[in-house]
């Protein structure tokens, strides 16, 4: 097994505006801003035209509760593909808590197929940096099934979400991708995301989270 060692990668303002114009003159789902909160569920976008020897492009629209094991399916996928199938301990009641309520902690993005299936996601949250003053979004799982991708729809979900921000006025949109994904890197750097070299991201969980809860004076 690769070790897992993620790397950061951003969209800045500059960035994030020019594929936020781009969606506008197709359409977005989150138009106005609010309309991607987690607990709306906003219009289903257009998929684009195909011709009759490519799959259909699945919808994009805002994810609601009852997307939850939908989700959850492709959380477990995307762990199995970074060949950590054994890490989820999330259950589709998580993910449901997590996007519900007035102040959800989570909000995500869903493409389903013709027949309503999710068929992909990204899944986010609000951050903060001290350096720009200004609010952010953290992109914690993309993730689109094999038979959907080549369809455009991992590119619309980022800018969906880079229109989510420059509605909202904030200044950055990241993500980590691991350092043997190499795919997903040309992907990221080809839509303009600037990779985050000199940053390495820290953890502390379990045990060693309750060691140094417990060392608090």
């Amino acid at each position: 097994m690769l070790p897992r060692r993620p790397r950061s990668a951003r969209w800045t303002v500059a960035a994030l505006a020019r594929e936020a114009s781009a969606l506008a003159r197709e359409g977005s789902v989150l138009a106005g801003g609010v309309a991607g909160a987690a607990g709306q569920t906003g219009a289903m976008s257009a998929p684009p035209a195909r011709t009759a020897t490519e799959p259909a492009a699945p919808a994009v629209r805002p994810a609601v509760p009852e997307d939850a094991a939908g989700i959850l399916a492709l959380i477990c996928e995307l762990a199995a593909f970074e060949r950590e199938p054994d890490a989820v301990r999330a259950t589709a009641a998580d993910v449901a808590a997590a996007l519900a309520g007035e102040h959800p902690v989570a909000s995500a993005l869903v493409a389903a197929d013709a027949t309503g299936t999710v068929v992909g996601m990204a899944l986010w949250f609000r951050t903060f940096s001290t350096w720009t003053g200004q609010a952010g979004m953290w992109l914690e799982d993309l993730y689109v099934r094999p038979d959907h991708r080549r369809t455009g729809t991992g590119r619309r979900l980022l800018r969906e979400l880079a229109a989510r921000c420059v509605a909202e006025g904030w200044a950055r949109l990241e993500w980590t991708v691991l350092d043997w994904n190499t795919e997903a890197q040309a992907f990221y750097q080809a839509v303009g995301a600037i990779p985050m070299s000199d940053w390495t991201t820290n953890r502390v969980s379990g045990p060693a989270l309750a060691a140094l809860a417990g060392s608090a004076p």
